[in-house]
């Protein structure tokens, strides 16, 4: 039996296929969001710092960043970590990593992040509005500390790709900065300050929101595990151990467990989780107007309706291996030099999986070769960020439309020209 046409499933509970669930309403499909059971704690839309990044045009990987991964390794505080076990999974990924990050690929990755994330935090504002939950999205500025005045540059190339994008930057010394931000450590001297930022005051929460709007909206909410796709001629059916369902169009948006649920399908996807911690300090005595980053360390701060989270940290030791809570004890430490009146007392501890592609650019078109499919993940540290961009490109998609945004970046087959002087046509 041919589904109907409009019916749609989208694969993954997250803040990316709750968005997309959303949007594909606006245009008329029946959508049914089938989500993995237990694993709610573990998305990284359940505890994200929050940010609502429209300037997060910078990738992860840039040239000499290799120079500073040993002593990151080597420092119980660092912001990076690699479980010794996993590194030989890890290895490929890197490697691309590294490779993504040459200077002459810089330019064309952050001209597309820009033109991903620029409406992010107008598209929120809209998808709250009306909802009596507008609160839950809040307009700041994203500020940079620095220990060091001389890192606190203009011209280095993280704040020069964003400014050459339009993006109003500025530094300020201490005073302005006490202004800004009167509780932090007198022992940061200048600051970088980023203009048209948002954040979110409860990601969870938000995500919340958002699902139940889709439910209202007539949506199908299952807790269902998804064994496997089957692509014909007349959709996609989906196997799962409750039995076999069958839609027009699949869109896979299950975040790190995206790549193995389409291995089967002959897209091998070089997607790794950088498993992030954070820690939310519920009676931090301590006040954070915008959303804070401590430049050294890669630590963000900001203020949420539980509490104070930190976050930033990154491990990479895969889906399966047990969290490391240490991770996230660090964060108190940190935390307290950022803020020297900081009460940690009855901190709460979190890991969730990041997917992270290594060029930094997610995944988003359709599946080559099975045009049924839709796929909506990878969004590495700016999931929260990626939601609702993603989402109304993969309604429009799915609806036969001209994207708004050009795909072609986002395209699954790109991984096989990384590292090779061939380009895809």
């Amino acid at each position: 039996m041919t589904p109907d046409e409009r019916s749609i499933a989208v694969v993954g509970g997250g803040i990316i296929g709750i968005c997309a669930a959303l949007y594909l309403q606006e245009k008329g499909f029946r959508v049914t969001v089938l989500d993995r059971a237990g694993t709610d704690d573990q998305r990284a839309s359940y505890g994200n710092a929050g940010n609502l990044s429209p300037w997060s045009c910078v990738p992860e990987s840039l040239p000499g960043l290799w120079k500073s991964v040993p002593g990151w390794l080597l420092d119980p505080l660092g912001p990076m970590a690699i479980r010794l076990r996993h590194l030989p999974a890890a290895a490929p990924w890197l490697a691309r990593f590294l490779q993504a990050g040459r200077p002459g690929r810089i330019p064309a990755q952050a001209d597309a992040l820009r033109s991903l994330y620029a409406p992010t935090v107008d598209l929120y504002e809209d998808l709250l509005r009306g909802s009596g939950h507008e609160e839950l999205v809040r307009r700041c500025v994203y500020i940079q500390l620095y220990r060091d005045e001389a890192q606190a540059d203009l011209n280095a190339v993280g704040l020069r790709l964003r400014r050459e994008r339009g993006a109003h930057v500025e530094l300020v010394g201490a005073g302005a900065l006490r202004e800004l931000e009167p509780d932090i450590s007198p022992h940061y001297r200048k600051a970088v300050v980023i203009h048209g930022q948002g954040h979110s005051v409860n990601p969870q929460r938000l995500l919340r929101v958002l699902a139940e709007r889709v439910v209202r909206q007539g949506g199908q909410m299952s807790r269902c595990d998804v064994a496997r796709l089957h692509p014909g001629p007349g959709g996609v059916k989906i196997e799962t151990p409750q039995g076999t369902l069958a839609f027009a169009q699949v869109v896979v948006a299950a975040g790190a467990w995206s790549a193995k649920l389409l291995r089967p399908l002959g897209l091998t996807i070089p997607l790794e989780t950088e498993r992030g911690y954070h820690l939310t300090v519920p009676d931090p005595g301590v006040r954070v107007n915008n959303t804070l980053m401590e430049a050294g360390r890669m630590v963000v701060a900001n203020s949420m309706e539980g509490g104070l989270r930190l976050a930033g940290t990154v491990e990479l030791a895969g889906l399966s291996a047990s969290p490391d809570y240490r991770r996230a004890r660090n964060l108190a430490i940190l935390g307290q030099e950022i803020f020297p009146a900081l009460n940690v007392e009855n901190a709460t501890e979190w890991m969730g999986h990041r997917p992270s592609l290594p060029d930094s650019l997610p995944v988003i078109g359709r599946m080559p070769g099975c045009p049924d499919i839709l796929l909506a993940f990878g969004h590495s540290h700016l999931g929260l960020s990626g939601g609702a961009p993603t989402g109304r490109l993969i309604a429009q998609l799915a609806a036969g439309e001209i994207p708004s945004v050009d795909l072609a970046p986002f395209r699954a087959d790109r991984f096989r020209f990384l590292g090779s002087q061939e380009k895809p046509a």
